[in-house]
């Protein structure tokens, strides 16, 4: 079965940065469409982002223009470049395989505050 470990998150001033990591492992990662996702306080999980296993990737409007994914096939994981980031960016963000698995991770903290 999958397994997802996120890491990457933290504290970061509004226009920060950070890079997201999700290590994968439990299925052929190199084949696999793979989507980022977050759940904002109170709120429910929502995509942001996705990548095919040759790098095309498609994302939320919210993530336009700031976010960028990235995957590296070799070592089985996925990137989420987070650029200009807002404080509406503050969530917990996972990683999952497209179609869903339901072993979510447990995912990583991004608080975005000055």
């Amino acid at each position: 079965q999958v397994q997802l470990v996120e890491s990457g998150g933290g504290l970061v001033q509004p226009g920060g940065s950070l890079r997201l990591s999700c290590a994968v492992s439990g299925t052929t990662f190199a084949s696999a469409l793979m989507g980022w996702y977050r759940q904002p306080p109170g709120k429910q999980r929502e995509f942001v982002a996705h990548i095919t296993g040759d790098g095309r990737p498609n994302y939320a409007e919210s993530a336009k223009g700031r976010f960028s994914v990235s995957r590296d096939n070799a070592k089985k994981t996925l990137y989420l470049q987070m650029n200009l980031l807002k404080p509406e960016d503050t969530a917990v963000y996972y990683c999952n395989t497209i179609p869903i698995s339901p072993n979510w991770g447990q995912g990583t903290q991004v608080t975005v505050s000055s």
